[in-house]
C-alpha cells in the first residue's frame, strides 16, 4: 500500500475563509469590540493555540478564561471550515485505488482534529499527525514519520507529500525522503529545491498520484 500525506490548512480545507468568520462570531458572542477583533485577526492569522488566548486576556484584561475562549474558537472554526466535495471525492478515489491517506499538519491537536471531523475528512484519513501531538513542527521530518506511523506504516521513497507551503510541506517533505507535490499559490523561494510536481488544486494532485501509481 502506498502512502499519500497531505497538509490540512490551505490544501485539504479552506482555513482562510473560515478564520475571519470564526473570529467575528467569537467577538460577537462575547461583545468584544473592533480592537480585540483586529488583534485576533492579526495574531492568529497563521496559526492559533490556547496560549494566544492567554495573551489576549493579558492584553485586554478580559474576564473569560483562556481555556473557555480557546474552546469557543475551536468550535467556531470547526463550524466554519469547509472541505469541497470535489476534494472528498478525490480522496475517496485514492483510497479505493489502494492508497493509504494521512495528514501531516502544523497546529494544535484539538483544533486540527476538530476540522477533520467537521469536514467529513475523518472517514477518509487513515492517520493524522499534528505538531501539537509531539511539539514538533514541519519541516521537521519527525512529523512526517509520525503521520506515517499513525497510518500504520513507515515512510518509503515511493511515498508522497502534498501541500501549499514551500518551506514546511515541500522542503520538509524532501527532508523526510518523500516525493512532493506543491499546490501553487504562494511565492516559491528560489533557494529551495523544486517539487516533483506542481498543481493549482489538490484534486489535480490526486489525479497525478492515481496516474502515476506504478512509478
Amino acid at each position: 500500500m502506498r502512502l499519500a500525506l497531505f497538509d490540512l490548512d490551505g490544501t485539504l480545507v479552506d482555513r482562510a475563509s473560515a478564520f475571519a468568520d470564526a473570529i467575528a462570531d467569537l467577538c460577537h458572542d462575547h461583545g468584544y469590540g473592533p480592537e480585540i477583533e483586529q488583534w485576533l485577526l492579526s495574531e492568529l492569522a497563521d496559526h492559533a493555540d490556547r496560549g494566544d488566548f492567554a495573551r489576549l486576556r493579558a492584553a485586554f484584561g478580559l474576564g473569560e478564561s483562556a481555556d473557555h475562549l480557546w474552546r469557543v474558537y475551536v468550535d467556531r472554526m470547526a463550524a466554519a471550515v469547509t472541505c469541497r466535495p470535489a476534494v472528498l471525492d478525490s480522496l475517496t478515489r485514492l483510497k479505493e485505488s489502494g492508497w493509504s491517506v494521512g495528514v501531516a499538519t502544523n497546529g494544535s491537536s484539538d483544533i486540527q482534529r476538530a476540522k477533520v471531523r467537521a469536514t467529513g475528512l475523518a472517514d477518509l484519513v487513515d492517520g493524522i499527525a499534528a505538531s501539537g501531538d509531539i511539539d514538533v513542527r514541519k519541516p521537521d521530518p519527525r512529523l512526517f514519520e509520525l503521520a506515517a506511523a499513525r497510518c500504520g506504516t513507515q515512510l518509503t521513497s515511493g511515498d508522497w507529500m502534498t501541500g501549499d507551503n514551500p518551506e514546511t510541506d515541500i522542503h520538509g517533505g524532501h527532508g523526510a525522503g518523500l516525493r512532493t507535490i506543491w499546490v501553487a499559490g504562494r511565492p516559491w523561494p528560489e533557494e529551495l529545491a523544486v517539487p516533483h510536481h506542481t498543481v493549482t488544486d489538490v484534486t489535480e494532485a490526486v489525479d497525478y498520484l492515481l496516474a502515476h501509481s506504478s512509478v
